[in-house]
């Protein structure tokens, strides 16, 4: 009986408790709390240097495809030579990869 009069009396701080409690743990644990920002920071990060590697990688392929298209002919060479294997017979090839 007595414990059920002191719990009438202190609603107020026992409210306040489990309301604090509810926001704490919510603040660290939750779906929007501090370990989940963190996630998603890092996975954030991530995306931007894969995103400045793919750009880089389409710079590139752009400048390749502008040599293709201008009909440069040291680039075609260079790759008639690499992807067909051809050389001529005095000349000798080493692969360096």
């Amino acid at each position: 009986m007595k414990l059920f009069e002191s719990l009438k009396k202190n609603k107020f701080l026992l409210f306040n408790i489990f309301f604090t409690l509810y926001i704490g743990i919510n603040l660290i644990g939750g779906e929007r709390g501090l370990i989940s920002y963190f996630d998603k920071k890092n996975t954030f990060e991530e995306l931007i240097e894969k995103e400045k590697i793919l750009t880089v990688n389409l710079k590139d392929l752009d400048h390749k495809i502008s040599l293709i298209n201008k009909n440069d002919s040291d680039y075609l060479d260079m790759l008639y030579r690499e992807k067909l294997r051809y050389g001529t017979k005095d000349e000798i090839i080493i692969k360096l990869r």
